[in-house]
């Protein structure tokens, strides 16, 4: 991408924000072409570029000696419905469909709505690359050496550091930092689950979590979950009173698929009800960072006051997934078992990654990167939802996660997703089909589309290519 373009990108992204923020509004007046590039300090054929982008886009609209307006937005779409999983505990059954997304997923002919990946050129880890390589370079030998299963102390210091902006009180012998956080949650499942138990999760939830059910062979209890309040309350302490549940497992904000965040309130009921049935909760917080709001949501661990959370997030999600970074916030009663099963497994993880990001940490970059890809991943959420509006029939349903990157659609009942992957796959386009999901094969009329990927010509004609299939399997189907 030459300089232009990623100038003319970026500018119709920031006049985006504006408008999404409420800066700007339908039918407003933006900010004439010599102003912007004044005060953005871009060039005035960049700055027209841009706005003839939004003009594309239907952003803004053009008036003869006028100027560029606001466009009229249209209808917001409601949200997915409530899902209405199974009242029992099943045996996991994994789609085949996950194993054919992870092999397209990667491919750079297809355009990129399939896997919650972020985009490596949008991440932009040149800073951390850079303290890898100098620590590699003045410390290689003393990093090239194994630690104890807790892993380096300086980054749980920094960890724990972090943790206190959102009411999390830990010491570093609490954390023990892991490969990823898929491996957090199955140290988690290990400590508190034996093969044969049920564990109550968010339906839909993401299917990696699947896969480390069925491989420990636990069984799954899907509670339904609303798209912007979480789980239902009423459901889960039904469950909880009439059958034998070993933990809890949810993701407090910003889950993947829905999007949904539980507010602290709901969150405080659910912690009365998981310590009063002495259930464990286990909570993966991996978008937690992503938030688009001033204030980051609390996790469930942060007004947990009885010690009953078990919590896990990584780095995988915001900075660097190929660093495999990521941790677990350990109840005293659960460390040693832990500890023990993390020796066990991987006894410890790569040292010179963990020296390096304890120093990005430290340094402040994570927060100044942090600002500039929530900005980017706001503007990418709205631009996907303008393009679901403008191309997906009507019906359709969308989430609106206050965080995160991916979107969850709700098609009408009677089209079935996973002959819609294969259309898209062949038209140069991967999603990911809603029943991967569900553990009971559940959601055929959904799908899960990931704003990973910087914004651009080719991913709207692929979004739109995509409604257009939609649109085409529907009309077949009556």
């Amino acid at each position: 991408m030459s300089q232009q373009a990623f100038r003319y990108e970026e500018l119709a992204g920031f006049v985006t924000a504006l408008i999404d923020g409420g800066t700007l509004m339908p039918g407003a007046r933006a900010p004439s072409l010599r102003t912007i590039s004044r005060q953005r300090k871009v060039s005035m054929a960049t700055a027209l570029q841009a706005y003839r982008l939004l003009e594309d886009r239907g952003v803004l609209q053009a008036r003869p000696q006028s100027g560029f307006y606001v466009a009229p937005r249209a209808p917001a779409r409601k949200p997915p419905t409530l899902s209405r999983p199974p009242a029992r505990a099943i045996p996991v059954s994994v789609s085949s469909l996950i194993v054919k997304l992870l092999e397209h997923a990667s491919d750079p002919g297809l355009v990129p709505l399939g896997c919650a990946i972020p985009d490596a050129d949008l991440l932009g880890a040149t800073r951390l690359d850079r303290l890898l390589a100098r620590t590699a370079r003045t410390k290689g030998r003393d990093y090239n050496i194994y630690t104890g299963p807790h892993g380096d102390p300086v980054l749980r210091r920094e960890i724990v550091r972090r943790a206190l902006r959102h009411g999390q009180t830990l010491s570093p012998d609490d954390v023990v930092i892991t490969v990823g956080c898929t491996e957090a949650l199955v140290l988690a499942l290990r400590a508190v689950a034996r093969p044969g138990d049920t564990v109550a999760v968010e339906s839909p939830t993401y299917f990696g979590l699947l896969h480390v059910l069925k491989a420990l062979g636990l069984k799954a209890l899907e509670l339904p979950t609303d798209a912007e309040r979480g789980v239902d309350l009423a459901v889960l302490a039904n469950a909880l009173g009439t059958q034998p549940i070993a933990a809890c497992l949810l993701s407090s904000s910003f889950n993947n698929p829905l999007g949904c965040t539980m507010d602290d309130d709901d969150k405080r009921v659910v912690l009365g009800l998981l310590a009063r049935h002495r259930v464990a909760l286990i909570e993966d917080d991996i978008y937690g960072d992503i938030c688009f709001a001033a204030e980051r949501p609390r996790p469930f661990a942060a007004l947990d006051r009885r010690g009953n959370t078990i919590y896990c997030s990584s780095f995988s999600k915001t900075v660097a997934p190929g660093y495999r970074i990521g941790w677990i916030a350990v109840p005293a009663r659960h460390l040693s078992p832990i500890l023990e099963a993390k020796a066990a497994m991987t006894l410890c993880g790569s040292v010179l990654p963990q020296a390096a990001f304890a120093e990005f940490l430290a340094s402040g970059s994570y927060d100044s990167h942090l600002r500039r890809i929530r900005r980017i991943f706001a503007g990418n959420i709205a631009q996907m939802t303008r393009a679901i509006d403008a191309h997906f029939p009507a019906g359709t349903r969308v989430s609106r996660p206050a965080g995160g990157f991916v979107l969850w659609l709700e098609l009408p009942q009677r089209l079935n997703t996973r002959a819609l992957f294969q259309s898209a796959l062949e038209d140069g386009i991967c999603f990911a089909p809603g029943e991967v999901f569900s553990a009971s094969g559940r959601y055929a009329n959904c799908l899960r589309l990931s704003c990973g990927h910087t914004w651009d010509n080719r991913i709207e004609r692929g979004v739109a290519r995509l409604g257009a299939l939609v649109t085409e399997a529907l009309r077949q189907r009556r």
